[in-house]
C-alpha cells in the first residue's frame, strides 16, 4: 500500500471513531484532509467543530462543515489529528505544517486524542524529525542559542509565519528520550510560544496505517 493510500485508509478508519453529537476538534494536515474528507462523506451530525488552523477551517467550510470558535464551545469530546512522530507512549512531535500552537490548545481542550499516521511515523525515541518551536519574532535568535546549549541544531523556517503571525525554528539532532521534561525546559524559555512536543497532550488511540490495514494501538 503506497503512502497515499494509507492516508486514505486511516482518514476512513478515523471518520469511522466519530460518533452523532460529537464535539469535535479538528487537527491539520494532509491525513487530516482525509480524515475529514470521509467524514464528511459519512455525513456524522456533529454539536460543533473546532478547527486548528485556517487551512483546516478552508477544508471544512468547503464541505459545508460549519467551524465554531473554542470560546464559545467549551471543552470538546474528540481531537484527531496527524503527527510527525509518535512514540510508543503516545507521545509525538508536531508542527511540521506550522499549526502546533492552536493544535496544543485544541488538544488540551479535548477528552480524547485520536492520532492518525502512516506505520513511519510511529518510532522509539523522538527527535529523527526536526523539532519545530514557534518563536515570537523578536526572539528568534535569542531561542535558537537557547537551543544550542541544549544540544540541538536549530534552523530558521524562512519564508513562514504561523497563523499567530510567529516564525518557526526547526531543531534537529535532539533524542528526545524525556518528551514531557524536555517540552517543560524549552517552552519556559522567554520568546518560545510553545514547542512542537506533545508530552502533557499525548494521544489515547493511534491508528496506524499500515501494508495490512489500520492497526489501533491503546496507551
Amino acid at each position: 500500500m503506497d503512502q497515499d493510500s494509507k492516508k486514505t485508509a486511516v482518514g476512513r478508519a478515523a471518520a469511522a471513531e466519530v460518533p452523532d453529537g460529537c464535539r469535535l476538534g479538528v487537527g491539520t494536515g494532509s491525513t487530516v484532509n482525509r480524515f475529514i474528507d470521509a467524514l464528511a462523506e459519512r455525513g456524522v451530525a456533529l454539536a460543533c467543530v473546532v478547527s486548528s488552523s485556517e487551512a483546516t477551517t478552508t477544508r471544512l467550510q468547503g464541505h459545508g462543515i460549519a467551524v465554531s470558535d473554542l470560546n464559545s464551545t467549551g471543552d470538546l469530546d474528540l481531537y484527531i489529528d496527524g503527527a510527525d512522530e509518535i512514540d510508543g507512549a503516545g507521545h509525538m512531535i508536531k508542527g511540521g505544517g506550522g499549526a502546533l500552537t492552536r493544535e496544543k490548545i485544541v488538544a488540551a481542550a479535548s477528552r480524547r486524542f485520536i492520532c492518525i499516521v502512516d506505520d513511519s511515523k510511529v518510532v522509539r525515541v523522538l527527535g529523527d524529525f526536526p523539532l519545530p518551536v514557534e518563536v515570537i519574532p523578536m526572539a528568534r535568535s535569542y531561542v535558537a542559542r537557547q537551543m544550542v546549549k541544549l544540544g540541538g541544531l536549530p534552523e530558521y523556517r524562512e519564508g513562514f509565519v504561523t497563523d499567530n503571525g510567529n516564525v518557526i525554528l526547526d531543531v534537529r539532532h535532539l533524542d528526545i528520550v524525556d518528551p514531557v521534561r524536555l517540552e517543560d525546559r524549552i517552552n519556559s524559555i522567554p520568546g518560545v510560544v510553545t514547542v512542537g512536543i506533545f508530552g502533557h497532550q499525548k494521544a489515547h488511540l493511534t491508528l496506524a496505517a499500515t501494508d495490512d490495514g489500520v492497526r489501533r494501538i491503546e496507551y
